[in-house]
């Protein structure tokens, strides 16, 4: 089996594939679907999960399209100080 890496900056694609269903693609990668079951938009990802039901289109597409942002991490690293900055305060001689 194998996997598909694409980048997170691609934007997704969307196509209708019937009167109520949106299909979104990832560089030519499937990445999820919403269907409009009567009275709500439903949300699904390229697993099946559901993500959420919304009122209009365009509050179902910007959920799928928020689940596929890379997520922002903190910096693990401490920011690595100017040497002069690094030094300890030297006392005064007398």
């Amino acid at each position: 089996m194998s996997t598909t890496t694409v980048p997170p900056s691609d934007p997704l694609t969307w196509k209708q594939a019937d009167t109520d269903v949106h299909v979104a693609t990832r560089g030519g990668e499937f990445a999820g679907f919403v269907e409009f079951d009567g009275a709500a938009h439903l949300v699904r990802d390229n697993r099946g999960t559901e993500l959420g039901a919304f009122d209009s289109l365009d509050d179902a597409f910007r959920a799928l399209e928020e689940v596929h942002e890379p997520a922002r991490r903190e910096s693990v690293f401490t920011p690595i100080l100017p040497r002069a900055w690094r030094r300890r305060p030297r006392r005064a001689r007398a």
